[in-house]
């Protein structure tokens, strides 16, 4: 067994097991992918789409984010009574060495994919690929979203999941899912966080979401 981390600063506390249907919850979801991905930009989003008194995301690229950004955002009815409590982690080379801090408290993982970004298509394959086999990650729902589908650019969703078959075949016995969005219009990001709310939930006895 491995001993238990230490540095609070990037690992919360571990896990209760146990789970009351009566008290609202928290689920602890981690954005994760490569550097401008537009994972800040789809933190940004979802809070102006949930939290009446936050601000639509700026034009125009974002600054890249140099450890992570946090957000709490209460879901309204019919959703499920709960906290989605989710972490912007930055997703430089430098930084990608942080995440594996995460792991063992997520109760979901989504994983951005700049579908613009042709070059890097296959190092953003091999960077889920080294999550998906992490033993933390193990059991939790990952959803890989397609972003910047708004681009005329873009790849289609097709075409990205064919780049992630053999990923995904190893996904088959957990709760997985490519969806397009554009993190920038807004679309897509709706059902994406509904999609992850009910995996979440239907994932409760495997790793419970956190009572408040």
């Amino acid at each position: 067994m491995r001993p238990q981390r230490k540095n609070t600063r990037y690992c919360e506390n571990p896990l209760p097991r146990v789970y009351n249907s009566t008290r609202v919850l928290t689920a602890l979801t981690r954005l994760l992918g490569l550097d401008n991905a537009g994972k800040t930009t789809l933190l940004e989003k979802i809070k102006s789409i949930y939290l009446s008194h936050a601000p639509a995301p700026r034009q125009g690229a974002q600054p890249p984010t140099v450890g992570q950004n946090m957000s709490t955002i209460p879901l309204p009815s019919p959703l499920p009574p709960i906290y989605l409590k989710i972490w912007d982690i930055g997703g430089q080379e430098s930084l990608r060495n942080l995440w594996t801090q995460y792991y063992t408290s997520s109760h979901a993982i989504v994983f951005v994919v700049d579908s613009t970004d042709k070059a890097r298509i296959e190092e953003c394959r091999d960077v889920l690929e080294i999550v998906v086999d992490a033993e933390d990650t193990e059991g939790i729902p990952i959803l890989m979203l397609a972003n910047k589908q708004d681009r005329e650019e873009s790849l289609e969703v097709e075409e990205i999941k064919e780049v992630f078959n053999k990923i995904a075949e190893r996904l088959s016995a957990r709760d997985s899912r490519v969806l397009p969005i554009s993190a920038l219009t807004g679309t897509g990001v709706k059902e994406s966080v509904e999609w992850l709310v009910t995996r979440i939930m239907r994932n409760k006895e495997y790793r419970p979401p956190l009572m408040r």
